[in-house]
């Protein structure tokens, strides 16, 4: 693999002009990929243009990547680095950036490359273009802990850490936070595993204080590192869960309930649901009123109706005495249901027929009307054709009861789906569907008459 390393990263020389003859990846003349290069799509006719030499290569790159072929991507991307030799400064610039994303695709799926090519590609681009160190660093060291080197990962982001250059180090002051708090996350993997470490120990034992102590230094350092980044607009789920983690473990309860409602609240961070979620957790943990909750639910559901939280969320609606909600909590069920993703979820769908019956023989049978109002076009082919209730009752019986359970209440005992699941003799659900076929013919929003 040597030979492919140093044909790879090593820059051209005046013994290499492009012109005369590209090496391949193992040393070796490779006459049809310098044709490839100089033959562009004008007719086949040879260009000489440097701008257009090293666009066709770039071109042959991306294809060979596309492919999977890493050989051939390599071999192209030693002729490559003549980009770092173009006249125009705009392309210059650019070029050590590029050439980075695509060296180390290639040495990434290369089969014949490692992690020590790996590590000599990536310290010669950290010096090619000094924009581009903070960014190289950072992915680096994801690499390195991809690979399970923690202890390699973290001396890469401390040597980063360091990094200034004049007036331009100010301008990547977010790059040198986001890699400082990556440094806290393996800070904090460590403090995690002293956790477990300490929940096995003897509070009354000398080593119980010891480890105590050690985790304590090990979480300031962590939370230095990790507050900086999540006080800047972003979405920096996993540092603020770590920071969060270890703030409630110290018993810090109102820095944690600060740090997460900022999180899912503050008008300068991009919209994330998870935000609500950890919110939404944390005041479970703390057993938090019903209202606190809900009001933290309501949002997420207007972000993600689908959400797999929603049916919690209709629980607590159904359990409210405010019947705002408890309107809401039918809404919610519709809503979930509106997404393929959910289609087969017998949970929804218990819940559902279970409600809607409770609505329809209640006081309020003009909510499910409301409802079904904007949905009767389109949900009867997507959930109740004839396909779906053969297909359901043979992936799923319970599934495709509760299913024939709420077709018959918004259609009526002539749904296609309700007269195919009645039809049925099933041992276990005879009695259910018997029940079934009672339930539709008193409790309908379907006039009998018509």
């Amino acid at each position: 693999m040597s030979d492919f390393s140093e044909d790879l990263i090593r820059p051209l020389t005046e013994d290499d002009p492009g012109g005369t003859r590209v090496p391949s990846g193992t040393g070796m003349y490779i006459p049809w990929l310098q044709k490839h290069i100089e033959s562009v799509a004008t007719g086949g006719k040879k260009e000489k243009d440097f701008a257009q030499t090293t666009n066709a290569c770039l071109h042959f790159i991306q294809e060979a990547l596309l492919k999977h072929q890493w050989q051939q991507a390599a071999e192209y991307m030693h002729s490559y680095f003549q980009i770092l030799e173009d006249s125009d400064s705009c392309k210059r610039q650019a070029a050590p950036e590029i050439i980075w994303k695509l060296g180390s695709e290639i040495l990434y799926y290369h089969p014949k490359s490692g992690v020590e090519t790996f590590n000599t590609f990536a310290d010669r681009m950290k010096n090619i273009g000094v924009m581009n160190y903070l960014k190289i660093s950072l992915q680096h060291a994801l690499y390195l802990l991809h690979h399970g080197m923690l202890g390699d990962a973290s001396r890469s982001l401390s040597q980063a850490e360091t990094w200034r250059y004049g007036e331009k180090s100010s301008s990547q002051e977010v790059l040198i936070n986001l890699i400082q708090a990556y440094k806290g996350l393996l800070q904090y993997y460590t403090w995690s595993k002293k956790k477990m470490e300490l929940s096995e120990l003897d509070e009354d034992d000398y080593a119980y204080n010891t480890a105590s102590q050690n985790m304590l230094s090990h979480s300031w350092k962590t939370s230095i590192n990790l507050c900086a980044l999540i006080q800047i607009p972003g979405v920096w789920d996993p540092f603020v869960k770590s920071y969060v983690e270890m703030l409630e473990f110290y018993g810090d309860q109102d820095g944690a309930r600060e740090v997460l409602t900022n999180y899912a609240y503050d008008e300068k961070f991009p919209s994330n649901p998870n935000a609500h979620v950890y919110l939404y957790d944390f005041l479970k943990r703390e057993k938090a009123p019903r209202e606190k909750l809900i009001s933290v639910l309501k949002i997420l559901y207007q972000i993600v109706p689908s959400h797999k939280l929603m049916l919690e969320f209709h629980r607590l609606l159904r359990k409210s005495g405010r019947e705002e909600h408890r309107r809401l909590a039918l809404e919610v069920l519709f809503a979930v249901l509106d997404f393929a993703g959910c289609t087969k979820n017998l949970t929804a769908w218990r819940y559902l027929a279970k409600y809607l019956r409770e609505t329809l023989m209640g006081s309020h049978p003009a909510w499910a009307r409301e409802e079904w109002a904007s949905r009767k076009s389109w949900w009867p082919s997507f959930h109740f054709s004839y396909f779906w209730a053969k297909s359901d009752w043979k992936e799923d019986n319970a599934l495709a009861y509760q299913k024939a359970v709420v077709a018959g209440m918004l259609l009526g005992k002539g749904c296609r789906y309700f007269r195919y699941i009645s039809k049925q003799d099933h041992q276990v659900l005879r009695k259910k569907i018997k029940r079934m076929k009672k339930l539709v013919k008193k409790c309908s929003i379907v006039n009998p008459g018509l």
